[in-house]
């Protein structure tokens, strides 16, 4: 029989890891931070994943294809490899600087790409067929019981289903555009808010996160292959991808590139839920909140910038449990473990390690808790 690949991290020295990580899991003020690799197990792609195939989307009409490929072949070289959020957000940056030659009515209205000269209106469209190749990519049938199960687990301590109080809510912070999350907390009843006031049609609300009798507030903080931004409206709707774009008029899918403007930013509903997350991350004095981050690769300065800003203000207040596929800390969690300011505040669940102040553990086997299946067996209370 195949040993179980988790049996290593209930063995000596990480059997008692695994206990502080229940300890710190069982309290309240608990938030989750999901990124692209929690969905993967769901059968949806990583981001270079979905990168390939939108680039290889035969339905993308010949503007929007011949543009992105001309941006993707700028990147060429680039370190780490540049991803289609990078593509979109060189393709906004662009259709920028073509509104605003506009807006001036200059001379020259065009930007060059690839040795081909595109108006502004030639850009939107190309951002919104190659959106709507995303979204067709992401929107496709799923299979959601891993993340059923890990809502499930997750709030397994808080009260019977429908009875749950603002103590023991729990905040997921979503990087994805995908709709896992939200689905799987209605399948598993569990009452939420995303923002949205309605049903599977719905609008914008932020008063919904305020009902107290939520077991979870969801934030997507990228928006949603679902929104659409209707016209006359910079607000969000929730519409079903069955409905045709005719019976609902102009709108787009809001879909926000990695590195996006500024000006977005100070917008609802980005602006409404980055000044939500920035609560998660920053709890009153005297209060305590764990934040648990999964299949993120700490590629999102922004998000980073937040998140660290939170250690450094609460004073302690805010534990940080990162799983990565690392072998060990790299990146902005080494200089996190490394700065002795915060260092008691991380625990890194890495690959072959866990490194927590100056408590570190290697493994010369592969620890596969990074895995989201495998966290929620943990989750679970496996053993």
């Amino acid at each position: 029989m195949a040993e179980d690949p988790l049996s290593p991290i209930f063995k000596k020295p990480f059997d008692e890891v695994i206990h502080r990580l229940d300890e710190l899991l069982s309290q309240s003020g608990r938030a989750f931070l999901l990124g692209a690799g929690c969905s993967k197990c769901a059968s949806l792609p990583l981001t270079a994943e979905l990168t390939e195939k939108v680039l290889a989307d035969g339905e993308l009409d010949g503007g929007a294809s011949a543009i992105l490929q001309a941006i993707k072949d700028e990147f060429e070289g680039a370190e780490p490899p540049a991803h289609i959020e990078d593509y979109l957000s060189e393709l906004v940056d662009l259709t920028a600087i073509a509104s605003r030659r506009q807006s001036r009515n200059a001379a020259s209205q065009t930007v060059s790409i690839g040795g081909n000269d595109y108006t502004e209106p030639e850009l939107l469209s190309a951002i919104e067929h190659i959106k709507k190749a995303v979204a067709d990519i992401i929107g496709a049938s799923v299979n959601i019981h891993t993340h059923k199960r890990f809502v499930s687990a997750v709030n397994q301590h808080s009260a019977r289903p429908g009875k749950y109080s603002q103590a023991q809510s729990v905040d997921y912070l979503i990087l994805n555009y995908d709709t896992l999350v939200e689905d799987s907390l209605a399948l598993a009843q569990i009452p939420f808010s995303d923002g949205m006031e309605g049903g599977v049609c719905a609008w914008w609300n932020p008063d919904t996160f305020e009902r107290s009798d939520l077991g979870a507030r969801v934030y997507k903080l990228h928006g949603s292959i679902d929104w659409y931004e209707i016209a006359g409206s910079t607000l969000p709707q929730r519409v079903p991808m069955r409905i045709e774009p005719s019976d609902i008029g102009q709108q787009r899918i809001l879909i926000w590139p990695a590195s996006t403007k500024y000006r977005e930013t100070q917008l609802d509903p980005y602006a409404q839920l980055a000044d939500r997350a920035r609560r998660v991350l920053n709890p009153q004095r005297g209060t305590q909140r764990v934040l648990v981050i999964c299949g993120y690769s700490f590629g999102d300065s922004h998000i980073n910038i937040e998140i660290e800003r939170g250690l450094k203000a609460s004073s302690g207040d805010l534990t940080v449990i990162a799983f990565t596929n690392e072998d060990e800390p790299a990146g902005k969690l080494k200089e996190w473990h490394e700065d002795e300011s915060i260092t008691e505040q991380v625990l890194i669940f890495a690959n072959k390690g866990f490194f927590h102040g100056r408590d570190v553990r290697r493994s010369d086997d592969p620890l596969l808790w990074w895995q989201f299946e495998h966290i929620t067996s943990i989750l679970e209370g496996k053993k």
